[in-house]
């Protein structure tokens, strides 16, 4: 039994390794055909051009752009809904929103693109100008997205911290919010980084809601406000993967590749922060 553990905690280390190789394998080589520079910091994505380009510059802006605004709308509340539900919720009203929040979870992406389509751009056109069809509508979409992740691990890791930590500040005057907010809250932020991690990786990889929302411009342009649309990395390998060869595929593949590093360093970056805290 020992080994058969073993060999299931390595199953997911083995997969992300494999896929690492065949991004490298295969990606690598395109980004040095086409130029690094020209790849990361290029503006225009031509592929049928003759030269074709392929520049993927706006398509970073645009899938930051999009994950930022996720983070400022859903972590906030997905953060203050789980510490609602860990501490704060009568039983009586739990039993509805947790199945509430695991069904979020369930929806697949088509069906949040089209309420995106039917319900946030429209709302975003009349409310802010513009066709509606942009980064903001996107944001406002991936942060509802990604509340089922961070709200069922936030609420996990306040439920986790020992309850002697809550009676012995009660103990010491403070009030049941002060409690929650000023102890467990802090003790839990590990699992709460966690949380915030993977709704950022959920938010970076999303491709369909996003591209049914985002604009999805077939002439990329620099995105400078919330109210352009955009396409983002992972649109675009979607959009352009079932007829690409040759070198455009390949490149394509190399998208993927900047894609991956990009979520790396995010994770990186969570980590980091998190290891500067606890010193």
């Amino acid at each position: 039994m020992r080994i058969v553990f073993t060999i299931s905690a390595l199953a997911a280390i083995i997969a992300v390794g494999l896929i690492c190789v065949f991004l490298l394998v295969s990606g690598v080589p395109a980004i040095a055909e086409i130029g690094i520079r020209e790849f990361l910091l290029g503006t225009d994505w031509s592929p049928t051009n003759n030269p074709p380009a392929f520049g993927i510059l706006p398509m970073i802006f645009g899938s930051i752009y999009v994950t930022v605004g996720a983070i400022i709308f859903g972590m906030p509340i997905g953060i203050l809904t789980a510490v609602f539900m860990a501490r704060i919720c009568p039983p009586s009203i739990y039993r509805f929103i947790k199945p509430a929040v695991d069904l979020l979870a369930g929806i697949p992406s088509v069906v949040y693109g089209f309420f995106g389509i039917v319900v946030l751009v429209p709302f975003v056109r009349n409310s802010f100008g513009g066709n509606g069809s942009s980064i903001l509508a996107a944001s406002m979409l991936l942060g509802i997205m990604i509340l089922p992740t961070v709200i069922s691990i936030s609420e996990t890791s306040i439920r986790a911290v020992p309850e002697e930590l809550y009676e012995g500040a009660v103990a010491l005057g403070a009030s049941h919010e002060r409690a929650v907010f000023g102890i467990l809250v802090p003790a839990a932020k590990s699992g709460i980084m966690a949380a915030i991690v993977l709704g950022v990786g959920r938010a970076v990889g999303e491709t369909m809601a996003v591209k049914m929302v985002a604009g999805n411009q077939a002439l990329l342009r620099m995105p400078y406000e919330f109210l352009e649309g955009t396409r983002t990395l992972t649109a675009n390998v979607v959009i352009e993967m079932g007829y690409a060869e040759g070198l455009h595929r390949e490149a394509l593949i190399a998208t993927g590749v900047v894609l991956f590093v990009l979520i790396m360093g995010i994770n990186l970056l969570f980590s980091l922060l998190k290891r500067r805290s606890e010193i």
